[in-house]
């Protein structure tokens, strides 16, 4: 029986969030993602804004930056040194390759210090870590598609100026496609790469010097047909070539890929971002005693 003056406990209170001291290794639900996609819309244009910001040229160098690289490899690789680009007109063969190449340097350079750069908001502010990883990769895939544009507006000014003549408009999804697994796996390497700069700083050099030699066993200057038969399984085991040999058959009809290898260059994507995801989620908030 209830005493007299003893009011009832008052019902339970029903939370839409709740923050417990412990993680998981799929890290946040699919619903708490999306009810943050307002913060990863302004990531995005933060990153994109300060990228620029007190510059004289502003977003200009979206385009200025491949396009100087690109005469530089004309004059030195196609004139000097003399690299045979077959059948493909040397500045959209150049052109291709430096977009996808730096959207992968970027998108792996940029989100590899991700504690490192975010230590003082992650220590102070909830949201889901993955955010910002991602708010990188999209800034990096907004500067892609300015590139991408201008790269196929040099294709249609061969197609109309020039003999040479532009494979069919059917292998754009092609291109889709290895822009993909690019992006997944710059993203992947990343995260993964995040975790161990959070631990030790020093691999934040290994970083830098690491993407600057694997570009030299990825055919972004040459074309793998030109490699020779003994080496050319070891620069197949590199899953990103046969996504830029991808790419670049589909928009200039050259490449020497074949569905096989692009069946493993997609295991091979599938699997690191699936490691990569799960060690950024269950690492992440111990590294925040660390960072």
């Amino acid at each position: 029986m209830q005493a007299p003056f003893e009011r009832p406990a008052p019902p339970a209170a029903k939370w839409d969030w709740e923050i417990e001291a412990r993680t998981s290794w799929w890290g946040a639900s699919l619903a708490e993602y999306w009810s943050y996609r307002h913060l990863l819309v302004g990531l995005v244009r933060r990153d994109f804004l300060l990228g620029y910001q007190q510059t004289i040229l502003g977003p200009l160098w979206v385009l200025l930056q491949p396009i100087m690289t690109m005469l530089t490899y004309v004059v030195v690789f196609g004139k000097v040194v003399g690299i045979s680009t077959g059948g493909a007109p040397p500045v959209l063969f150049y052109l291709a390759g430096i977009v996808l190449w730096n959207l992968f340097n970027d998108a792996f350079t940029g989100t590899s210090s991700t504690f490192s750069d975010n230590a003082h908001i992650f220590s102070k502010v909830y949201f889901p870590r993955l955010l910002m990883p991602v708010a990188r990769l999209l800034g990096y895939l907004l500067s892609f598609g300015i590139q991408f544009g201008f790269l196929l507006l040099l294709l249609v000014g061969y197609w109309v100026f020039t003999p040479w003549r532009v494979p069919p408009v059917a292998g754009l999804p092609l291109a889709l496609v290895a822009l993909v697994l690019v992006s997944v796996q710059s993203l992947a390497l990343g995260l993964l790469f995040s975790v161990l700069t959070g631990k030790y700083r020093d691999i934040r050099f290994f970083v830098g010097l690491g993407t600057r030699l694997l570009m030299f066993l990825t055919p972004v200057i040459y074309p793998l047909q030109h490699v020779a038969p003994k080496w050319r399984w070891l620069m197949e085991l590199n899953p990103l070539t046969s996504q830029f040999e991808l790419f670049r058959w589909a928009l200039l009809g050259q490449g020497l890929v074949t569905t096989g290898q692009v069946l493993y260059s997609l295991a091979v994507t599938v699997v690191l971002f699936a490691g990569a995801l799960l060690t950024f989620n269950k690492q992440g908030d111990k590294l925040m005693d660390v960072v």
